[in-house]
């Protein structure tokens, strides 16, 4: 049999895939995300699905705003993904696939596809990998797939996902189908909005920092000149 993969194992290849310091402010952001993912994949009961990969890029999308240097970010993704043997590409692609798909319907069409998914408008690869995870009886339900799908709806309408007892209802059937623990569910996106607003106000602030200091050095020189 072979040996389970253990977080160290995990977190030793994603260093080798992405050999450069992380920039502290952004470093506990990968780890948890990296931690995530390998529990996940360990689990005897989780099928990945296109809408956890979109909870992953989403994820990896808000909480990495405004790291630098921006091009190692992507360097970064690919080895989160590749450090529990998975394809980074798959992630992007299906992702990118059912968010347009998210776009060209209403809230109600979308979880109705969801519930008894088709392969039209060449969704062949993504219908199957969902049904897939929808036909597990033992589905297991994660804070990813969570943000996932309440990205795609938010996708499909912004206003829905206001209103808390609309968005209750409207995803009762799938919360239903899939036994997913809506309490936990609501828990999880009421966090994740909140981390997204202390993101954006942390960028605001380090910004300003930034723009204090490079100030600072400027009047500096003019005085020393």
């Amino acid at each position: 049999m072979d040996k389970l993969r253990t977080v160290s194992d995990t977190k030793r290849n994603f260093y080798q895939y992405h050999n450069r310091p992380i920039n502290s402010i952004y470093r506990r952001v990968v780890e948890e995300l990296m931690v995530e993912m390998h529990l996940l994949s360990v689990n005897i009961d989780f099928r990945s699905d296109p809408i956890y990969y979109l909870g992953v890029c989403q994820s990896f999308t808000q909480f990495m705003n405004g790291y630098t240097p921006e091009s190692e970010k992507e360097s970064i993704f690919r080895a989160l993904c590749q450090s529990i043997g998975d394809n980074p590409q798959e992630y992007i692609n299906k992702s990118e696939i059912i968010l347009n798909f998210a776009t060209q319907k209403s809230p109600q069409d979308l979880i109705n596809w969801l519930l008894s998914p088709n392969n039209d408008n060449g969704l062949n690869a993504i219908a199957d990998h969902w049904r897939y995870a929808l036909d597990n009886p033992k589905f297991k339900y994660s804070r990813l797939f969570a943000i996932g799908f309440y990205t795609l709806l938010e996708k499909s309408d912004p206003e829905i996902v206001k209103n808390d007892e609309t968005f209750a209802e409207l995803i009762k059937p799938l919360t239903e189908k899939l036994n997913l623990p809506t309490d936990k569910l609501k828990k999880d996106l009421d966090l994740y909005r909140s981390n997204i607003e202390k993101m954006t106000q942390m960028l605001v602030v380090l910004a300003e920092t930034l723009e204090a200091s490079k100030k600072k050095r400027q009047e500096h020189l003019e005085f020393r000149i």
